[in-house]
């Protein structure tokens, strides 16, 4: 069997060693290169052409994230599996959004770095299992709703939503403190903004987008 080749980038030379060594113990694996930072690591990548990439996070120079983006961008083919201690929310889904395929935290033993490594070399997507959840969770909850009336500023949303939950200008200032000039000031607004002529017509809008309901 053709042997999987794979690249080892890390900036620290115990780490590299250690990978090696575990990779080099298995069926089936060949290092070709190694890097200590993420500049060196995308040239390895581009040079040798391997099958995988393990790729840690925080490195001098350019960190893993953007030597991944470059390593898609430069040499598509290749999959990368991150290794790395950090498991942060902004890292694990910064690293899927530069194109790694795969997320280990250093502390995986040999079976589940030969599994995963395997895995992403057969295109599958992999991840450690605290990190799975966290990304079936964000997955798995509904999508943010977006603001239907982002021209307004938030006072005019609350106006707007008194307005089409059929309240009066005396009242709309009573409930938010403020004065009834100032509410019609407001509203002037609201309906400048919303190109539309007059309340009538705004609360029209308004509960077409699901205000009014407070």
């Amino acid at each position: 069997m053709t042997p999987i080749r794979v690249v080892l980038v890390d900036d620290h030379p115990v780490v590299l060693g250690g990978l090696r060594a575990l990779l080099e113990s298995l069926p089936d694996f060949e290092v070709v290169g190694t890097a200590t930072d993420g500049e060196a690591g995308v040239r390895e990548v581009v040079l040798t052409r391997p099958d995988v990439v393990l790729m840690d996070i925080r490195m001098p120079g350019i960190d893993g994230l953007e030597a991944t983006r470059r390593i898609r961008e430069r040499a598509g083919g290749v999959a990368v599996l991150v290794l790395t201690m950090f498991d942060d929310d902004d890292t694990v889904f910064g690293a899927m959004r530069a194109g790694a395929q795969g997320y280990l935290l250093k502390g995986a033993d040999q079976v589940e770095i030969d599994r995963a490594i395997r895995a992403v070399v057969a295109g599958e997507a992999i991840f450690s299992p605290g990190v799975a959840q966290r990304v079936l969770g964000y997955f798995a909850s509904p999508p943010p709703v977006a603001d239907p009336f982002p021209e307004l500023t938030a006072r005019e949303r609350e106006v707007l939503d008194l307005m089409a939950a059929g309240e009066r200008n005396q009242v709309i200032a009573d409930r938010l403190f403020l004065s009834p000039k100032t509410v019609a000031n407001h509203i002037s607004s609201i309906f400048v903004k919303l190109a539309v002529a007059d309340r009538s017509a705004a609360i029209v809008r308004a509960r077409r987008e699901g205000l009014g309901g407070s």
